[in-house]
């Protein structure tokens, strides 16, 4: 959406620059992920995370081909709803996958690994926008063509298509398949996925007795996923994923990321939809990072170090804004859509914008990638998919609210609202510092002994984990697990 908003195509076509009706356009999508996230996880406990993932792809190409084809707001909305409603299940699906499948030791890098693709996809996509900006005279022209925003709108279509394609490649959850008592799939795939297709090797069997043994545990319980969802020891680690995405928006950076060309033109620095689009590289570039090291450097520091360097530069930002800039004249009409301008400060509209791509930086390399491994590994299998989808649910929720008020925000308060994300990341680091414990090298099974053990947030957790324990008494002999009699022998792979 960022990068049709300076273009004259949309403004005249559509009649919006800026306010509550463009707020209204903005926040469509997340008010649709919103409703998928919370469906999310009735699809995928049913049908498995597969159908559930390639189920978004359809939901997302339907509503690529309404926006693109939208000859009003009425249409637009509409489509941005029905892509929102495959972004919620994606979202929330997506992670849960990653971490079901994943080994323990690389678990954050993979799941970390779909932030990086948002960023690839947000930076490619904004391209093409700038790109398409260019259609019949550029952007300035006032007879622009509504090609500007229907080529990048429609080409949306193919990255939905290679993934519900590319899903089919892919295996089913082991842990999904152990909860459906599909025990001799389950052992194939966590084969496949951690044993070299051997049934038999050391890691499979420890993987799969200790899946076997959290399953009979919570099926000894013999309550409702919902009611287990309740229980307070569950129901504190679900007001901590909530909480996590809620700060992931509070903290302003999607905020950014859909207005940073009103930022941009408000600093008065060169081109908006150019100068934009550096923020957009280093999303991609300091993503990158946080990938190959979060299994090194944990959960817990990344949150903590991001909320504080978020809040230094907006603080920072705000103040010059503040000091330095005034209410916008109105001489300009390319101006329209912003309410406070640095006019005569070079020195401060540059300040204010390496402030911006700081913030973005931060983020990218610390809460990005952790706001959304956090969440997908704290929970026990049963209430796994419901309580991520409350989780995936709330950062919506404040995505929406926030894409719709932001713009009426910036007009009433204008550079203060710099202050009030500053102050959540203030709030966030307090949170984060007393109730998030260090997950990093855990199984998903341990978990409960992470959260349960009665230990503070900020005290160390031991470190080892029981998996690699059972591991070697398996290799030692001191333990037998044999797998399911349906996986024989003779299925090994080659």
């Amino acid at each position: 959406m960022s990068g049709v908003l300076g273009t004259q195509a949309y403004v005249n076509y559509f009649g919006v620059n800026g306010g509550i009706r463009q707020g209204g356009i903005t926040s469509a999508m997340p008010g649709g992920s919103l409703l998928g996230a919370l469906i999310s996880s009735f699809i995928a406990d049913r049908f498995s995370r597969k159908t559930a993932i390639q189920t978004a792809a359809v939901i997302w190409i339907i509503g690529s081909i309404l926006q693109a084809s939208s000859n009003g707001i009425s249409l637009l909305v509409a489509g941005r709803v029905v892509a929102g409603l495959s972004v919620g299940i994606a979202s929330t699906i997506v992670p849960i996958y990653q971490a079901e499948i994943a080994p323990k030791e690389i678990r954050g890098r993979v799941v970390a690994l779909q932030q990086f693709a948002i960023t690839w996809g947000i930076l490619i996509q904004y391209f093409i926008q700038y790109g398409a900006s260019f259609v019949d005279g550029g952007p300035s022209n006032p007879r622009q063509g509504t090609a500007a925003f229907r080529i990048p709108w429609g080409l949306q279509i193919i990255p939905a298509a290679i993934l519900f394609f590319g899903m089919f490649f892919l295996p089913l959850s082991p842990r999904w398949l152990a909860a459906q008592d599909r025990w001799e799939e389950s052992i194939r795939v966590l084969a496949d996925l951690h044993g070299g297709g051997d049934i038999y090797h050391s890691k499979v069997l420890a993987q799969y007795q200790e899946i076997e043994e959290a399953l009979s545990f919570e099926r000894e319980v013999a309550a409702s996923a919902f009611k287990t969802l309740t229980e307070p020891r569950i129901f504190r680690r679900v007001i901590l994923g909530m909480s996590i995405q809620m700060w992931s928006q509070l903290c302003g950076m999607n905020v950014m990321m859909y207005y940073i060309v009103y930022i941009m033109q408000g600093a008065g620095i060169g081109n908006p939809l150019l100068t934009a689009s550096i923020q957009y590289v280093l999303n991609v570039i300091l993503t990158f990072p946080a990938v190959l090291f979060i299994d090194k450097w944990g959960r817990r520091p990344l949150l903590l170090v991001g909320t504080f360097g978020m809040m230094a530069f907006l603080f920072i930002s705000g103040a010059l804004q503040g000091a330095y800039g005034r209410p916008n004249p109105g001489t300009d009409h390319q101006l329209d859509a912003i309410s406070w301008v640095l006019p005569g400060h070079p020195a401060v509209s540059k300040a204010v914008v390496a402030c911006s791509y700081l913030t973005v930086s931060i983020f990218a390399i610390t809460w990005g990638p952790t706001s959304w491994t956090y969440p997908s590994e704290i929970f026990p299998s049963k209430v796994r998919a419901k309580a991520v989808s409350l989780a995936t649910a709330s950062n919506w929720a404040f995505n929406f609210a926030l894409a719709f008020a932001v713009p009426p925000l910036i007009w009433a308060i204008k550079w203060k609202i710099y202050m009030i994300f500053a102050a959540f990341n203030a709030l966030a680091f307090i949170h984060m510092f007393l109730a998030a414990p260090e997950t990093m090298g855990k199984t998903l099974e341990e978990m409960d002994e992470v959260f349960d053990s009665g230990r503070p947030a900020w005290r160390s957790v031991p470190k080892g984990s029981r998996l690699d324990d059972l591991q070697k008494d398996i290799e030692d002999g001191n333990v037998k697990v044999r797998p399911p009699a349906g996986a024989t022998v003779d299925e090994r792979k080659p």
